[in-house]
C-alpha cells in the first residue's frame, strides 16, 4: 500500500527537516520526504495543509489492564486511545491479572495486541513474581516472548539485593529496568503529597524524600550493574538532581515526567477531587517549576503518559480509598503543548521529548524520525485548533481525568501506524 502526505510542515528533528515536505509511504516504510511529490500509482492521499507532520509519538508508560481488569481498559480501546491521542507506539505495564511475570502472560498480551490493537503495543515484563517483591519473575522466558523491558510498576522492589539481581539479569538480556521509585515504608497509603494542602485536608501525605530515597538507591545499583536504568514518573526536584548527577558520572541513567506533574500542583486535589489521586503525588509548585525548568535545560529524557484507566465506581469514593492514577494519552498532546506555548521548548523540542528520546531509549532506530526506510509512524496535528476536554468522547474507558473541561490547543488529525492510518478526526 501506498499513502501520500500533502502539503504539511514537516518536523523531522533526527532527520535536520523542519518545512514544507510531502511523505510517501510504501509497504510501512517511509519511501521519500521531498518539497513536492508527484506520484499516480498512490492508494491514499491526504491534504494536511496548515497541520504539523512529525514522526509519531511514543509512550513509555501506559497500563492496558488486559488480562483482568478489562472493565477498565482493554487492549483494543487502550490503542485506540493512543492513536487518537497522536501515539503510535505504546509500552504497556506488567500490573495486569493474572501478572505479566512470565512468557505465558506476555504471549497472550503479544498476540492480542497483533490482533485488535491499531498501534504498536510493547510488553514491559515484571521483576517479581506476582509483583510480590520476593523473588525474581522469569525474565529470560519473558524476553523471549517479547518484553521490551521489566519493571513491578504501581509497586516498588523494597529489597536492594533482588533489585540489583534484577539489574544483573536485564543487562544480561540488554533490557532496561524501570523503576517505580517509591519508600513504601514512608509513603504509606498517601496518595497526596505530603504538606500544607494535606494538613488542611485532613489527608495522610507522601513526603518527596519517599522517591528520592529509592532514585539514589536505584542510580547506585545502576552504577554498581551497569545496566540500563529508567525512572518512571519522576515528580521532584531533588530526584531530577540525582538523576543530573549520575549522568554526568556516566550512568546510564533516563527519567521520564508526566503532564500532570508538570502542570498540576497537590492544589489539584482541593475538594477532595479523586482523579487529582495519583503515585507519586502532584506535588508542590517548587517542584513541577523544576520539572519545566528540567524540560527547558534538556536534562528530563522524555514525557510519558502514565495512563492509569479506572472505572467510576473507583474514583466516586472518599479519598483515601480511591484508586490512583489518571487517564493521560488522549490528553497528553494538548498539555504539553502549554510548554511551546510557555516558550520553555519549540514544537521540534517536544517532539524530540515524545518521540525521538523514547525511541532512542527504546533502541529502535527504525522509529522516531521520518527518514527513508524508517517505519511509516506518524502523527499529523494542529497545534493551533482549539479544544475542550471532555472525557464523555474518549476512546479509553477510562474518564478519570483532572483536565476535565480545560480549555487547551492542539488536536490530532490522523495518526498513521506503518503506513496505514488509524486514526482520522474526521471519522470521530
Amino acid at each position: 500500500m501506498r499513502l501520500l502526505i500533502q502539503s504539511g510542515r514537516l518536523i523531522d528533528p533526527l532527520g535536520k527537516k523542519n518545512g514544507n515536505f510531502d511523505v510517501l509511504c510504501q509497504d510501512g516504510k517511509i519511501e521519500k520526504v521531498e518539497r513536492k511529490i508527484s506520484v499516480s500509482d498512490v492508494e491514499e492521499v491526504i491534504d494536511v495543509h496548515g497541520c504539523i507532520v512529525s514522526p509519531g509519538f511514543i509512550d513509555l508508560h501506559t497500563h492496558l489492564r488486559e488480562p483482568g481488569y478489562e472493565y477498565k481498559e482493554t487492549i483494543r480501546t487502550g490503542s485506540l486511545a493512543a492513536a487518537a491521542g497522536g501515539f503510535s507506539t505504546i509500552v504497556c505495564m506488567a500490573n495486569t491479572l493474572p501478572v505479566n511475570d512470565n512468557a505465558v502472560i506476555t504471549e497472550f498480551i503479544v498476540k492480542k495486541a497483533s490482533e485488535e490493537a491499531v498501534v504498536n503495543v510493547l510488553p514491559v515484563g515484571a521483576i517479581t513474581v506476582g509483583l510480590e517483591g520476593k523473588s525474581l519473575a522469569d525474565i529470560g522466558q519473558m524476553f523471549e516472548a517479547g518484553i521490551v523491558a521489566i519493571s513491578d510498576d504501581g509497586r516498588c522492589v523494597m529489597d536492594s539485593a533482588l533489585m540489583r539481581k534484577a539489574m544483573q539479569y536485564a543487562r544480561g538480556f540488554g533490557l532496561m529496568v524501570i523503576s517505580h521509585a517509591e519508600d513504601e515504608s514512608l509513603s504509606g497509603q498517601g496518595s497526596i503529597n505530603e504538606g500544607l494542602v494535606a494538613t488542611e485536608l485532613g489527608l495522610s501525605g507522601s513526603p518527596n524524600a519517599a522517591e528520592e530515597i529509592i532514585v539514589a538507591r536505584d542510580i547506585a545499583l545502576a552504577e554498581l550493574t551497569k545496566a540500563r536504568l529508567h525512572i518512571a514518573h519522576l515528580s521532584t526536584r531533588v530526584s531530577l538532581e540525582l538523576v543530573k548527577a549520575a549522568k554526568k558520572r556516566g550512568v546510564m541513567v533516563t527519567c521520564e515526567v508526566t503532564p500532570h506533574h508538570l502542570f498540576l500542583t497537590d492544589n489539584a486535589v482541593r475538594g477532595y477531587n479523586t482523579h487529582a489521586s495519583v503515585r507519586p503525588p502532584l506535588r508542590s509548585e517548587e517542584d513541577a517549576k523544576a520539572l519545566r525548568h528540567g524540560i527547558r535545560e534538556g536534562s528530563i529524557d522524555t514525557i510519558a503518559t502514565d495512563h492509569a484507566p479506572h472505572a467510576s465506581f473507583e474514583k466516586d469514593v472518599e479519598f483515601s480509598k480511591a484508586a490512583h492514577g489518571m487517564v493521560g494519552l488522549e490528553t497528553a498532546l494538548p498539555v504539553c503543548l502549554k510548554l511551546v506555548q510557555d516558550r520553555l521548548v519549540d514544537l521540534s523540542g517536544l517532539i524530540r521529548l515524545m518521540s525521538v528520546n523514547p525511541a532512542r531509549i527504546l533502541g529502535y532506530k527504525n522509529k522516531g524520525h521520518l527518514q527513508k526506510g524508517a517505519d511509516a509512524d506518524i502523527v499529523i496535528f494542529n497545534p493551533d485548533e482549539k479544544v475542550k476536554i471532555d472525557s464523555t468522547k474518549f476512546y479509553s474507558k477510562g474518564r478519570n481525568t483532572p483536565f476535565e473541561g480545560w480549555n487547551l490547543k492542539g488536536c490530532v488529525h490522523y495518526t498513521v501506524v506503518s503506513g496505514k492510518v488509524v486514526y482520522n478526526t474526521r471519522e470521530r
